[in-house]
């Protein structure tokens, strides 16, 4: 059967966002076709597993995708593929699980596809990770850390400025691992950012042990080039429940780690991710989540109610949560962390970033706020503004 059209359908995190865009791109090279799901001789499906829920809706997309399409070739790739490949297998004779490197064309340079090529997009610099916390699966799944030689990155970055893009959001599954024999993370910032001055720069999560002072010196000496907003996941604010859940520090750290951030970069914008209701949390336990984000004054906060992910050490334990309790704690973050969000905006009325318009009449901050624009701006254009009560007014998350 021919097979000249061609749909890919993207779950999960911004890795996966920008290896679905580069398997598209790939395909799009080629000369197939991107066509909408129904019209497809070929779909290919990157799977997400990082949680139960994801793998449940990994699941559904899957089944419901062979209903809305009778007849295409379904090729089921990524996370979820490789820890369970048997099951996608088995689900339907049309259905065959691929490896994602066989998928994705080692010289990323294609075109991304879509729409209108967007002004803020990823690059996939660094996958896989070597620590092991004992909530997660992704470490099983995407393997031993490995970092992308700096040429490739450098020619796909090219690439993206000369097509107009005007921030580049680097990204990883263990962002400040980042290592070749050229340097490593702090290195390859420098290299990028001295070679265009047009362009932007921002890294899309860094671990709290990854984060070196020279990350930190290139974020403060930059002038917004490497945007000053970190995204550091914490996880939980309690030294107990972070032993337990493997990772390498303590809460102290952490809280010390942010001051120094603080102290060194004027105008830092802070964002984490949160597990509430890890197995055997207590109420003091969670309390001290509540006061390490109102010391790290974060801006943001992905509120994850921990969810039981077989195959994970935490999954085995019999001390799992009540969902009531973990509802109930999730809500009271999540309301702290919009207070947090309002003052922290609040806070930067008056001074003056560059944002970059995304949307007639929006944009998106160096500081990772979506703010108004009380006039029109070109799209793709990366401006000054001084934040005004009217600009804040329309943050949304």
């Amino acid at each position: 059967s021919c097979m000249d059209k061609v749909a890919v359908y993207n779950l999960g995190c911004k890795v996966n966002r920008v290896e679905s865009d580069s398997i598209a791109a790939s395909y799009h090279a080629r000369g197939l076709k991107l066509v909408p799901l129904e019209e497809a001789d070929l779909i290919v499906v990157n799977t997400c597993t990082v949680t139960a829920q994801a793998e449940k809706k990994t699941r559904k997309a899957v089944r419901s995708i062979l209903r809305t399409n009778t007849h295409a070739q379904v090729l089921v790739t990524g996370c979820a593929a490789s820890i369970n490949p048997n099951f996608y297998a088995n689900l339907d004779s049309r259905i065959v699980v691929v490896d994602k490197a066989d998928l994705i064309d080692a010289t990323y340079t294609y075109e991304r596809v879509g729409d209108a090529f967007p002004t803020r997009v990823g690059v996939k610099v660094q996958d896989g990770c070597n620590h092991a916390c004992t909530y997660c699966i992704v470490h099983v799944a995407r393997g031993k850390a490995w970092s992308r030689p700096l040429s490739e990155i450098i020619r796909e970055v090219d690439y993206l400025i000369a097509q107009g893009a005007k921030e580049i959001v680097l990204t990883g599954i263990d962002l400040g691992s980042y290592h070749t024999d050229d340097g490593s993370l702090p290195f390859l910032l420098q290299e990028l950012l001295q070679r265009d001055t047009t362009v932007r720069y921002r890294l899309s999560s860094i671990e709290p042990r990854s984060l070196s002072d020279k990350t930190l010196e290139l974020l403060a000496h930059s002038e917004g080039r490497l945007c000053r907003h970190l995204h550091i996941p914490l996880q939980s604010g309690s030294t107990r429940v972070l032993k337990e859940m493997n990772r390498p520090y303590r809460a102290e750290y952490f809280a010390a780690l942010c001051d120094k951030a603080y102290e060194k970069v004027e105008g830092l914008a802070l964002t984490t991710d949160i597990i509430v209701g890890f197995p055997g949390e207590t109420e003091k336990d969670f309390e001290q989540t509540l006061e390490m984000s109102k010391h790290a004054r974060f801006s943001k906060i992905h509120v994850f109610p921990y969810s039981l992910r077989q195959g994970t050490p935490a999954a085995a334990r019999l001390d799992q949560i009540d969902p009531s309790t973990k509802t109930k704690r999730a809500k009271i973050l999540g309301e702290l962390a919009q207070h947090l969000r309002d003052k922290e905006a609040h806070k930067r009325i008056g001074s003056t970033e560059y944002v970059l318009v995304e949307q007639d009449g929006s944009a998106m901050s160096e500081s990772y706020y979506k703010v108004a624009l009380s006039q029109s701006f070109a799209i793709g254009s990366l401006i000054p503004i001084t934040l005004t009560d009217y600009d804040l007014s329309l943050i949304h998350i």
